[in-house]
């Protein structure tokens, strides 16, 4: 077994019985720390407020009914809608239906088969020059990640990297938009009717105005290259010249804003959550990065993407890193017909709660749920396990695009950045995590970080 003596932390659960308004408190500052602790063993749990119910769902065999049996009668919930709809307009991520499956048609094909390999040289690049850019001392590394998934964003997507001018103020902008955004707002909680103004934080409103412009900035420039002929074979090109196979018709303008805005999102932030979780685990574990740094001594200077596959361990570490902390914690979805879970009756409007990170650390679907044990994924009872309960890029229809994609990226970071470096816990400032549009420290991940004796070769073209 790998893994570290000391349990890699976890918000404290509230009590069983709080009232609506603590209820309420407790979820705008974190959705962790305001769930009970019987989540962990519970099957199913139903949560009552004067407006709505909601059902939070652990039993697999439930999750698999909403998520692949039956997709289409529990669509996304709209109460996630009303946080992110300032930033994400009408993208796949929100939308149900006849529009999503539209948009599916149209944006799948760019990261099937091939395709990823052809964005490998743009990952790569990104990817050496993280490791060019890391320094000796102490790094907050939740920053450096965010950086670091960034450029990789926008050189596969767009074809330049984070030092762009308009690429920095959209990193920038999106720091300070993830930091103010809860999952769900007040909105997500009230009946409200729809001329009601909707009550998001204004620096959330005025960071989300600012992205979008500047999205709207680089489809419009990539827009006019396509039209010229001149433009680069990266993702958005091939998103925004791909037509629907039923139609014939490729995304509008305002469409392909909506869309980029998600691919940052998940693309960035999903992936910079992960990372820093992943080294902070790695620091945990010292004879754990040991190993992870010995297969990454065995790639090429310049690793080729065949040569990913070696990653075999590293990919595991990064996978369990997945499973304690899933970057998107819980997901709703919405019933729209007469339903009996667990032989409870569960009327149309209600609110399924599908929870990663409940599942992913349940009491009676993992062995030792709450340690880090990258070797679990080797075993029988790990892989019976992950069969059962293990969805950070959820399931069914609405899997993520870009999971393929991510399970690339992430060993290639982490398996470059650990070859050049030994990363360190800071004896006191563990970590405390919080979800807000994704699951973050409350107060960034500060490690130690020195350059390793054996690491002579150069960090490669930056």
């Amino acid at each position: 077994m790998t893994g570290c003596p000391i349990l890699p932390p976890k918000p404290a659960p509230r009590p069983d019985r709080v009232s609506l308004l603590a209820y309420l408190r407790l979820f705008r500052r974190d959705i962790l720390s305001a769930q009970p602790a019987r989540l962990y063993r519970a099957w199913m749990a139903e949560f009552r407020t004067p407006f709505f119910r909601s059902y939070m769902i652990n039993d697999p065999e439930l999750v698999d009914l909403v998520l692949k049996g039956r997709p289409a009668d529990f669509p996304k919930s709209n109460r996630i809608r009303e946080g992110l709809n300032p930033l994400l307009g009408n993208s796949v991520f929100v939308t149900n239906g006849e529009v999503w499956k539209r948009q599916r048609r149209i944006i799948d094909p760019a990261f099937e088969g091939g395709r990823l390999k052809d964005t490998y040289p743009a990952m790569l690049a990104a990817t050496q020059s993280a490791v060019a850019r890391m320094t000796e001392g102490e790094v907050e590394v939740e920053e450096a990640m965010s950086h670091a998934a960034a450029d990789v964003i926008f050189r596969t997507l767009f074809s330049i990297p984070i030092e762009n001018e308009v690429a920095t103020r959209v990193f920038r902008e999106f720091r300070a938009y993830q930091r103010t955004q809860p999952i769900l707002n007040l909105a997500a909680f009230l009946p409200l009717p729809r001329w009601f103004p909707r009550l998001h934080r204004r620096a959330t409103t005025a960071s989300a105005k600012v992205i979008r412009g500047l999205i709207t900035q680089l489809t419009e420039a990539r827009a006019a290259e396509i039209r010229a002929g001149t433009a680069p074979d990266d993702l958005a090109t091939k998103i925004m010249t791909t037509a629907d196979p039923l139609t014939g018709e490729c995304f509008a303008s305002a469409e392909m804003v909506d869309q980029v805005a998600i691919f940052f999102l998940a693309g960035h932030e999903t992936s910079a959550s992960a990372l820093a979780w992943a080294l902070y685990l790695l620091a945990l574990s010292p004879d754990t990065q040991d190993r992870v740094a010995a297969e990454a001594a065995n790639l090429p200077d310049n690793p080729a993407f065949s040569d990913i596959s070696r990653l075999k361990f590293t990919r595991d570490v990064f996978r369990e890193t997945l499973r304690l902390y899933p970057p998107v914690p819980m997901m709703v979805r919405e019933n729209t017909c007469p339903e009996a879970f667990r032989g409870r009756k569960v009327t149309p409007g209600a609110q399924v709660v599908l929870s990663p990170w409940h599942q992913h650390r349940h009491e009676r679907l993992w062995a030792n749920p709450d340690a880090f044990d990258p070797d679990r994924w080797q075993t029988a009872e790990g892989r019976e396990s992950s069969r059962q309960a293990y969805m950070p890029f959820s399931a069914g229809p609405r899997v993520c695009t870009g999971a393929g994609f991510a399970m690339v990226e992430g060993p290639l970071l982490l398996a470059l950045l650990v070859r050049a470096f030994r990363f360190g816990r800071i004896a006191g400032k563990d970590p405390i995590p919080v979800a807000h549009l994704t699951v973050r420290a409350k107060d960034g991940i500060a490690l130690t970080v020195s350059r390793r004796r054996s690491a002579a070769r150069g960090a490669g073209p930056a």
